[in-house]
C-alpha cells in the first residue's frame, strides 16, 4: 500500500515561525514552533528557520509530504534579485508590515488613481508606500539592479522552487494589484521600476515541484509541490472553518479581523482577498498581544489574569498600540498609544489593556459592518491570547456575542489543509 500523502504548511509570524502537517483529511498528524534565528526583517531567518524546524518532523512524515504552502504578514516587503539574492545593509533588510511611510502615501495614491483610493495601497501603512521607499534607497545606493519587490511568504516561496516571479494575489493588494480586474492599478505598469512587480498567482494554484537545491534542505520529496498560499490572517480562518455568521479574531502580537462576505469590500485599512472562491474581509491593527509583553512576561500575564474580575470594568480607557500609528479600524499612521494612567495594580493595568483591545476590536466589527458586511453573530478567537479566559471573558462583554477560544486552530494548519486540498483537486 502506497503511504499517505501529507500536506505541509507554514506560517511566517511576527515572532516566530510554525509548520503543521495533515493527512489527506485535513488532520493533524504534527505541528512545530519556534522563534526566527534572527531578526524579524532579515529574511535569511526565514529560510534558516524553516530549514530547522522541518529538521524536527519526524523522517516518515517528511517522506510523506506531498505538497507545501506558506502564509506570511501581510504587507511585509523586501527588493530582491531576480535569483532571489539580497542586498547588503538597509537593502538586505525587508521592511516589516508595522512601518508606515507616510512621505510616500501621495505618490501611492496617485500611482493607484481614482478606482484605487480607498484601498490599503494607496494608504501610508500600505505595501505600496514601502516598495517606493526601497526603490528610493536602492537608487540612492552603490547596487546596481534589477531589484523585485516581493512579500515575506513570496520570498521564501521563491527560494523553495529556486524561482522568485510568482507573488500571490492576497499578499499583492497592498501593493496596488486588482483582483476584481486581474491587473495592477492605475499607473503602476507604466513606471519605469514596473518590472520589479511580480507575476500574480491565485491562492491554492499549484506552481511546480520543490527545486533540487530546496528538496535537499528541507529533506523533502523531489515531487512535493508548491501551493501558493496566503496571508497569515486568511490562512488562520481557513484553519477556523467559519460558518455563517462567524467571525475570526486572531490574538497574536497584532490584532487581526476577518468574516466572508458576499461581496467584496474597500475602505481604508481593509483587506478584501478571494479565498477558497469567498471573499474574505477583514483588517489587522498594530494593537495586540505584543504590547502586553512591554510590560508583563508570559508568566506575569497567566498569574495576573488569575486576579481579574472580567465581569467589572477597570473604568480605564487605553488604546493598547505598540508604537504610535494605526492601520484598521482606522488609518492613521501619526496616532498615538494611550497607556496611561498606570494603576498601582498590576492586575488591575493588564485588565485595563485587554479591554482596550476589546475596545478596537469591537470598533473592527463596526466599520466592516458599516462597509457593507453582514452582522457577525459569533466570534471565534485564534491565536496565543485565545488561551486566556479572563480575556475571552472581557471580549465577551465588550462584544455582546458569544467568544469561542479555539487557540490549536493555526494559520500553520490552515496552510496544511490548502496544499493538501490542491493536489488532491488534480
Amino acid at each position: 500500500m502506497l503511504p499517505e500523502r501529507l500536506g505541509l504548511g507554514v506560517d511566517l509570524g511576527t515572532s516566530g515561525l510554525r509548520l503543521a502537517v495533515v493527512n489527506a483529511a485535513g488532520q493533524l498528524q504534527a505541528e512545530l514552533s519556534a522563534n526566527y534565528p534572527a531578526a524579524f526583517e532579515d529574511p535569511c531567518g526565514w529560510r534558516d528557520g524553516l530549514r530547522a524546524l522541518c529538521s524536527e518532523l519526524p523522517g516518515n512524515l517528511r517522506a510523506a509530504v506531498a505538497a507545501i504552502a506558506i502564509d506570511g504578514t501581510s504587507g511585509t516587503l523586501l527588493l530582491c534579485r531576480p535569483d532571489g539574492g539580497l542586498g547588503s545593509g538597509p537593502l538586505a533588510r525587508a521592511l516589516p508590515y508595522h512601518l508606515a511611510c507616510p512621505e510616500w502615501a501621495d505618490t501611492a495614491a496617485e500611482l493607484v488613481g481614482e478606482a484605487g483610493a480607498q484601498t490599503p495601497a494607496a494608504s501610508a501603512s500600505g505595501s505600496l508606500a514601502r516598495a517606493l521607499h526601497l526603490l528610493e534607497q536602492a537608487r540612492q545606493g552603490p547596487e546596481a539592479g534589477p531589484w523585485w519587490l516581493r512579500h515575506q511568504a513570496d520570498w521564501l516561496m521563491g527560494w523553495l522552487m529556486g524561482d522568485w516571479r510568482w507573488g500571490e494575489e492576497g499578499n499583492n493588494l497592498r501593493l496596488g494589484w486588482d483582483q476584481h480586474q486581474g491587473a495592477w492599478m492605475g499607473r503602476l505598469v507604466e513606471q519605469s521600476w514596473s518590472a520589479a512587480l511580480p507575476q500574480i498567482c491565485a491562492s491554492g494554484q499549484v506552481l511546480g515541484p520543490l527545486s533540487p537545491a530546496a528538496a535537499a534542505a528541507l529533506d523533502l520529496p523531489l515531487d512535493c509541490r508548491v501551493v501558493a498560499g496566503t496571508t497569515d490572517a486568511s490562512a488562520a480562518a481557513l484553519a477556523a472553518d467559519l460558518q455563517p455568521g462567524d467571525g475570526v479574531t486572531v490574538l497574536g502580537t497584532t490584532l487581526v479581523l476577518k468574516q466572508f462576505s458576499d461581496q467584496p469590500l474597500q475602505g481604508p485599512g481593509v483587506s478584501c482577498q478571494r479565498v477558497a472562491g469567498r471573499w474574505l474581509v477583514g483588517g489587522a491593527s498594530n494593537a495586540g498581544a505584543g504590547v502586553l509583553r512591554r510590560f508583563f512576561t508570559d508568566a506575569q500575564l497567566m498569574e495576573l489574569s488569575r486576579q481579574i474580575d472580567p465581569r467589572r470594568s477597570s473604568g480605564l480607557q487605553l488604546r493598547p498600540l505598540s508604537r504610535p500609528g494605526e492601520r484598521f479600524p482606522v488609518d492613521d499612521p501619526a496616532l498615538e498609544p494611550v497607556l496611561e494612567p498606570r494603576p498601582v495594580s498590576d492586575a488591575l493595568y493588564l485588565q485595563a489593556l485587554l479591554e482596550g483591545l476589546a475596545a478596537i476590536e469591537l470598533a473592527g466589527w463596526q466599520r466592516l459592518q458599516q462597509l457593507g458586511a453582514p452582522p457577525v453573530q459569533r466570534v471565534i478567537s485564534l491565536g496565543g491570547g485565545a488561551r486566556n479566559p479572563q480575556w475571552r471573558a472581557i471580549r465577551q462583554r465588550v462584544l455582546e456575542r458569544p467568544v469561542l477560544n479555539r487557540p490549536q486552530c493555526s494559520a500553520a494548519l490552515g496552510m496544511a489543509r490548502l496544499a493538501i486540498s490542491a493536489v488532491a483537486a488534480r
